[in-house]
């Protein structure tokens, strides 16, 4: 099962079908771990560079799913890791990337195919994981004239909707609502007695020439006390309105240089009625297009494309120290790598006992034994 969950998901790499999402749905609850995990990292390699529309917004949900299983601490270590590597997958080369065995003539990528065969040997050797890099492949479009500058006004045209291959939202953790304290309403009672209170004390507090305040007064206090509970009625602004949804575009256009994932290439097309036009205009419009100048002799606003940098940019770290590996199964493991050999041991006894601040010694022949004291 586990072997199957792979082989689905490299064979539909990047294309979100949704029969191979169904094939392998039904596994990434299995009772076996590691057989989740295959569920996992095969689902994800065929979600690369799908939007949130993809069949059915099921992509949103299997997300959700693996930030579930990234925070369950009862979640078995190879659950966990397929999760690990499943969200590293789906969003390969920042959603740049997606896995491609053969070239558009047809041929197998050898470098894409021995990346991937060491891939799956994880496995056994945690390192082969680096070797997923290998099978990536950028998916781009870019139109170049003869002297490589790329024309930045050329375009492409897309039919199909924006958000059919727009990047994915990124999940956002979901805030807790801090519990915002309600303030006491005062109802009319407690502000009669409020009122009739305060005039005891200022009885009591001040001299026969004052006069009291006046009964009027507060009932005014009251009425006052009594329309602050009412509650206010709702904005009815044009303002605060909801606008209506836009409907969107059936189509629009791409600038150069732009992102095209295969599926996406099977929407797009070329506008031979602008400036700049293809070589091959029967080509899908996918990777590197030269184009030719219609209107050699107007200006251009051309882009240069930066090679990268052979030189590194900071100082770079010492190799490691030579050491010598041996195995567990080899006999000489039993020996630590801190004792020195036997051979090492009897000669620096041999230095110790013939130095000069000791007296000579007579030699002994074969046939006599030493004394027990005496053996070093």
């Amino acid at each position: 099962r586990y072997a199957s969950c792979m082989a689905v998901g490299i064979a539909m790499a990047g294309t979100g079908s949704p029969e191979s999402i169904a094939l392998l749905e039904p596994m990434l609850e299995d009772m076996t771990d590691f057989v989740r995990q295959g569920a996992l990292m095969g689902t994800a390699l065929i979600y690369m560079q799908q939007s949130d529309t993809s069949n059915g917004r099921k992509i949103k949900s299997f997300r959700e799913k693996l930030t579930t299983i990234l925070s369950d601490k009862h979640q078995t270590t190879l659950t966990k890791m397929g999760a690990i590597l499943a969200t590293g997958i789906i969003d390969a080369g920042g959603r740049n990337c997606s896995i491609a065995l053969g070239s558009r003539n047809g041929f197998t990528k050898m470098t894409s195919a021995v990346g991937l065969v060491l891939w799956l040997q994880h496995w056994h050797w945690y390192p082969m994981m680096h070797m997923f890099s290998l099978a990536l492949t950028p998916t781009y479009t870019i139109g170049l004239k003869k002297d490589f500058m790329y024309p930045k006004n050329y375009e492409l045209l897309c039919n199909a909707k924006p958000s059919m291959f727009a990047y994915p939202k990124r999940l956002e953790e979901k805030k807790e609502e801090k519990k915002k304290r309600v303030e006491t309403v005062a109802l009319s009672t407690t502000a009669k007695n409020k009122a009739r209170l305060a005039r005891k004390r200022a009885k009591e507090e001040t001299t026969p020439m004052e006069v009291d305040v006046p009964e009027e007064s507060e009932e005014k206090k009251t009425t006052e006390a009594a329309a602050s509970m009412d509650v206010d009625e709702p904005d009815t602004s044009e303002d605060k309105k909801k606008k209506k949804r836009e409907p969107e575009p059936s189509s629009y256009r791409i600038a150069n240089p732009c992102r095209i994932t295969k599926s996406q290439s099977a929407f797009c097309s070329f506008d031979l009625e602008q400036r700049y036009r293809p070589v091959r205009p029967e080509e899908k419009p996918f990777g590197v297009i030269m184009l030719t100048d219609s209107t050699p002799g107007e200006e251009e606003d051309l882009g240069a494309v930066k090679p990268p940098s052979v030189e590194s940019s900071g100082e770079e770290p010492e190799p490691p120290e030579a050491f010598e590996w041996t195995p567990p199964e080899h006999p000489d493991a039993d020996s630590t790598p801190s004792d020195p050999p036997a051979e090492e041991q009897e000669k620096d006894v041999k230095t110790k006992d013939s130095s000069p601040d000791d007296p000579p010694t007579e030699k002994m022949d074969e046939d006599t034994t030493t004394p027990q004291g005496e053996a070093s």
